[in-house]
C-alpha cells in the first residue's frame, strides 16, 4: 500500500503544471476609477481654456530642479489625460522635485492639432521663465517627461532649435532641457501612423495631428522626431514589456535610427502601458531614478 502511494506521488509530482496566468495589466479604466489626486497649484500660461498647468512645489525652499510633465491621450480632447499625471507630479514633489504639468490644446478642441497642440507644449515651456523667481525654479535644471502622445511631444519639444526655419512651430530662443524621459512615448509618428494598433484611432489620428491632408508628406519635417532624430539629446526611452498601446518596438527602432552617447532604451517586464505613469506600480523606481539622473547631468 505504501509503495503504491509512493508510486501515485512521484506520478503527480511528474506531471507537468501550467504556469500561472500573469496578473492583468492596469487600464485606463482603472487608472480613473482611482481617487482624484490633487494639490497643484493652477497656473495659466495663454487666453484659452486648455492652456494651464498645475505648478507641484516641495516643501523645501528651493531653489528647485523641475520637471516638466506632458500627458497623454492621443493627442484627442475628448479623453481625460491631464490629471491622471497627478499622482506621478505628487510623487515627485514630495521627493524634492518641483513638477510643472501642463495642458493643451487637443484635437477636436478649438485650435487643436497643428500648429496649435505643438505652439501650446512650446509655450508651456518656455513659460517656466516668468515663473522661476516667484517660486524658485532653478532654471539650470529642467528635464521632460511624457507619456504616450506625452512622449512624443517631450522629444519633438526637446529638439525645438533644430526645426525647419520656416515652419510656424519655430520659436526664438526655447528654454533648454537637461533631458528627457518617454514613457511609452509615440516618439516617431510615421513608423506609428504605418505599424502602430488602432488603440488612438490609426493613421487617421496621426494624420489630423499634423494635418497631412493639406500639408502632405511633408507634414512629419516639424511635428515628428522620428524624421531627424536628434543624436545628442540626453534621451531615456522606457517601455513596459506588455504594453499593447505602444508596444516596445517603437522606441527599439527609434533607438536603433537615433544613436548617440547618451540615449537610453530600457524595457520593463511585466509593466504594460499606464504602469509607466504609476507612482505604486513596480515600474516606479526605474523611472523615478531616470527622472532624477536627467535632471543631474
Amino acid at each position: 500500500m505504501l509503495r503504491f502511494v509512493y508510486l501515485l506521488a512521484c506520478l503527480l509530482l511528474s506531471v507537468p503544471t501550467r504556469a500561472a496566468d500573469p496578473p492583468p495589466v492596469l487600464t485606463y479604466k482603472d487608472m480613473l476609477a482611482r481617487p482624484a489626486v490633487t494639490g497643484g497649484l493652477r497656473l495659466t500660461y495663454g487666453s484659452d481654456a486648455q492652456q494651464f498647468g498645475d505648478l507641484w512645489l516641495p516643501s523645501s525652499p528651493g531653489p528647485h530642479p523641475v520637471l516638466i510633465l506632458i500627458h497623454g491621450g492621443c493627442w484627442l480632447g475628448d479623453v481625460p489625460a491631464f490629471d491622471l499625471m497627478n499622482p506621478m507630479a505628487k510623487a515627485l514633489s514630495t521627493a524634492g522635485v518641483a513638477v510643472w504639468n501642463i495642458e493643451y490644446r487637443r484635437l477636436g478642441q478649438d485650435g487643436g492639432g497643428y500648429p496649435g497642440t505643438f505652439q501650446d507644449t512650446a509655450a508651456a515651456i518656455d513659460h517656466l521663465r516668468r515663473l522661476a523667481g516667484q517660486h524658485r525654479l532653478d532654471l539650470s535644471r529642467v528635464a521632460v517627461a511624457g507619456h504616450s502622445a506625452g512622449g512624443h511631444l517631450a522629444v519633438w519639444a526637446a529638439g525645438r532649435a533644430r526645426l525647419p526655419a520656416d515652419s510656424p512651430l519655430k520659436t526664438p530662443n526655447p528654454l533648454p532641457l537637461r533631458g528627457v524621459v518617454s514613457l511609452a512615448g509615440i516618439v516617431d509618428l510615421r513608423d506609428y501612423r504605418e505599424r502602430g494598433p488602432s488603440a488612438c484611432g490609426g493613421p487617421a489620428t496621426v494624420d489630423r495631428l499634423i494635418d497631412a491632408a493639406r500639408r502632405g508628406d511633408a507634414a512629419y519635417a516639424d511635428t515628428s522626431p522620428g524624421e531627424a532624430p536628434v543624436t545628442d539629446l540626453a534621451l531615456t526611452l522606457i517601455s513596459g514589456t506588455r504594453d499593447i498601446i505602444v508596444p516596445p518596438t517603437f522606441a527599439q527602432h527609434y533607438a536603433a535610427k537615433a544613436g548617440g552617447p547618451d540615449l537610453r532604451e530600457l524595457e520593463i517586464d511585466d509593466a504594460g502601458h499606464f504602469e509607466l505613469i504609476d507612482p505604486q506600480s513596480a515600474a516606479w523606481p526605474v523611472i523615478q531614478a531616470e527622472i532624477r539622473d536627467r535632471l543631474r547631468r
